[in-house]
């Protein structure tokens, strides 16, 4: 018999259940990081053999007094690297370790399913009838082959247009396998692209960080200098050297663009992690990256917990995107996880984007980041002119959205046939609905928000809980008939303008709403690059990772929309949605223009945007947030306190505040009721948490709530370094 240690994936609080000590049956072997089942109690639960020491090791009780495991899973052990990442992520975010070893093995990793599946590959025959869809699943498939799922994610489309393409026999089946067979290996040497002299000076720099340690690059690019083609380059470094590369995306929507150039590069399609995945899908992709067969895995934020046995480069693409930020169950931020799991991993990694955030830059200013500029358009390609649109001096008609400079403007482009977008970051039709008769606002019973309209799935929904309903016929507080009216735009009202007004144009609504899967994004990319469509109207989802060379035109409805509320960072945020969605402009040989429409053009971040001055702006934002002592140079953490009874939330934090540390370096401002003040049913209040950048904040957290007592019903989360203030 031999003793073990185990890390268990529960949920249970941190400090209340720490690794606990198991009997290991004669004969088994089970080094760290294996993984194994274990009894808790009448359960059995998945957990990891770890390795350190606990405070509470049970070190008295004799080996035969131990609860053997029930099972050791046939599955590789979780490397080093990810086992201290989940130590550090436990600690740093004050969350659960089991918690975040759950998101390293998903339940669908370890499921026994070997079940064999039909794959198929292209026959050469085309089919009779050749839509731009299957045009494109074709192109993309290319000489792989799959099961009709796997090739799906594969070509970017639905099932639905495999299937047919298999009925029409441009698809055939092949030897029966199992579903875990490797797909085409990524060749580093397949398609090498032509660089300009910037973009290979940027290249030769990344590649030569194949051989050194641990680094943080920042890889700061305007749009369309290339950033994708330059890092390319530092994933075929790692791919001959036998290493694996992981390249991380803020948006499932953006998967669908990076796999036809990363293809396109390399000759196969990557591995990728998303939600859209299927249970089988997961599972074959963990066990291909768990067994070093997936090279190059190109996935959203959870992909940086998988068990790479060789990882050698890791990537996040977009590094400034707040959609890093999980603010669900673990709350963490991918893109300072990534840099620790490199630390721990002694790899390099890039982090790439046109608009680098401030503590990006400030560890830059540092030394502990190195940057690399690229500074101009590929291919002589020039950036967009940007101008204001004062809406106080030239302001839409009654109405109506867009201003007279922005519809002359589209008329310029539909003459000449050329491509247009507007954008506005507000889903649905409207973001209010009122009675005229009695100022009723309709509300969600489960949220202190107001119920937005969708009208193209006729439905007023909850845009934080997801509650939906139809609208009412008449007012739910005066029972007054056809008094509801929409207040204030979203894109599909946006949309109805453009259809009023230029009734030959065809429009696409580009949101979430729309394009919720690989598949969908890859239809609306297929029609942009034909031609088939002249005008996107869209939220922030279009602002990054497109390259469309007809679109030559940017309108930005209401610039002002992301100043409103006091959010730390709602400037920031502001510049990189503009300046993002601004370099969707004239990104092939056409020049591009763009209108910010703007009731405060004499705002510091308006002027910045149309004066091209970013270090300027980000000089000044930074200045103010060293001022204030705010992140970068200073701490926050918000506890949040929730329960479904309002006044037990507000006694439990009224009872916790009275408990908080005092002293230099640190304050506690609150409990207030949180801006969202319910949620999901849940009562919240918040307190929010200010100390010095030197200040060790975690362990004052921890001794502080250690402290305090609280019922069953309430819940207490601890969010560091917050990204939502709501």
């Amino acid at each position: 018999m031999s003793r073990i240690r185990v890390l268990l994936a529960n949920s249970a609080p941190i400090g209340k259940l720490g690794l606990l000590d198991y009997r290991l049956p004669d004969g088994a072997d089970a080094p760290s990081g294996t993984l194994v089942e274990a009894p808790l109690g009448p359960r059995t639960v998945l957990g990891c053999v770890w390795d350190g020491d606990d405070q509470d090791t049970g070190e008295s009780i004799g080996d035969i007094r131990l609860r053997p495991i029930t099972r050791v899973y046939p599955a590789p052990p979780l490397p080093a690297d990810l086992r201290r990442l989940i130590d550090w992520v436990a600690d740093y975010y004050l969350c659960p370790p089991g918690a975040v070893l759950r998101m390293a093995v998903p339940s669908a990793a370890l499921r026994e399913t070997q079940r064999t599946a039909t794959p198929y590959r292209v026959s050469g025959i085309a089919p009779a009838r050749l839509t731009p869809q299957r045009a494109q699943a074709m192109t993309v498939i290319g000489n792989a082959q799959g099961s009709v799922a796997e090739l799906a994610a594969c070509g970017g489309t639905s099932l639905a247009v495999i299937r047919g393409l298999i009925k029409a026999g441009a698809l055939v089946a092949t030897a029966a396998q199992t579903r875990d067979t490797p797909l085409p290996m990524p060749d580093p040497d397949f398609a090498p692209p032509a660089l300009s002299v910037e973009q290979m000076q940027a290249a030769d720099q990344l590649r030569e960080a194949g051989g050194t340690k641990f680094q943080p690059y920042l890889l700061d690019g305007v749009t369309g200098s290339g950033k994708t083609e330059v890092y390319f380059e530092a994933v075929a470094e790692a791919l001959r050297k036998g290493e694996q590369a992981l390249i991380l995306l803020p948006e499932i929507a953006l998967t669908l663009p990076m796999l036809r150039r990363f293809e396109a590069r390399f000759g196969c399609a990557p591995t990728t992690w998303h939600s859209d995945l299927s249970p089988r899908e997961r599972r074959a992709a963990w066990h291909a990256i768990a067994n070093g067969h997936a090279t190059v895995t190109i996935g959203a934020r959870s992909a940086l917990f998988l068990p790479y046995p060789r990882l050698g480069l890791i990537v996040v693409d977009e590094a400034h995107e707040a959609s890093f930020k999980q603010e669900e169950g673990v709350h963490y931020h991918a893109r300072d996880a990534a840099v620790m799991r490199a630390k721990f991993a002694d790899i390099p990694i890039i982090l790439a984007s046109a608009t680098p955030a401030i503590e990006s830059r400030a560890q830059v200013a540092a030394g502990r980041y190195r940057e690399i500029a690229l500074p101009a358009r590929y291919g002589g390609a020039t950036l967009p002119t940007i101008r204001a649109v004062d809406l106080r001096d030239e302001p839409p008609t009654r109405g109506a959205w867009l201003a007279p400079p922005l519809i002359a403007a589209i008329d310029a482009r539909l003459a000449r046939g050329e491509q247009s977008l507007l954008f506005l970051n507000r889903r649905g039709y409207a973001p209010l609905t009122l009675c005229r008769t009695c100022g009723y606002r309709i509300q969600c019973p489960h949220c202190t928000a107001w119920m937005v309209e969708h009208r193209l799935n006729h439905r007023l929904s909850c845009h934080h809980c997801g509650h939906t309903m139809p609208p009412p016929a008449a007012c739910p507080e005066c029972q007054t008939q056809d008094s509801l009216v929409a207040c204030g735009p979203g894109v599909e009202r946006v949309a109805d303008e453009v259809r009023s007004r230029w009734a030959e144009a065809r429009i696409a609504i580009v949101t979430s709403d729309t394009l919720w899967s690989p598949a969908r994004a890859a239809e609306f990319v297929a029609d942009m690059d034909a031609g088939m469509i002249d005008i996107v109207v869209g939220t922030q989802l279009v602002t990054k990772g497109y390259h469309f060379p007809n679109l030559t035109l940017v309108g930005v409805v209401d610039a002002d929309i992301g100043l409103i509320g006091g959010d730390l960072r709602s400037a920031e945020r502001t510049f990189q949605q503009i300046a993002q969605v601004a370099g969707r402009a004239g990104r092939g040989h056409k020049p591009g223009e763009v209108l910010i429409q703007t009731r405060q053009p004499q705002a510091p971040v308006m002027a910045a945007l149309i004066a091209g001055d970013t270090a300027g702006f980000y000089a000044a934002e930074s200045a103010a947030r060293a001022e204030a002592h705010m992140p970068p140079y200073g701490r926050l953490a918000a506890i949040i306190v929730s329960s479904e009874d309002a006044e037990t939330a507000r006694a439990t934090a009224a009872m916790i505040g009275k408990a908080a540390p005092s002293g230099s370096g640190i304050e506690v401002w609150g409990p207030v009721p949180a801006p969202l003040a319910r949620l999901r049913g849940q009562h919240r209040h918040r307190l929010l948490v200010h100390a010095a950048r030197s200040y060790k904040l975690q362990a004052a957290i921890r001794a502080w709530l250690d402290r305090c007592n609280w019922p069953a019903r309430v819940r207490v989360t601890i969010d560091i370094d917050p990204y939502s203030f709501m």
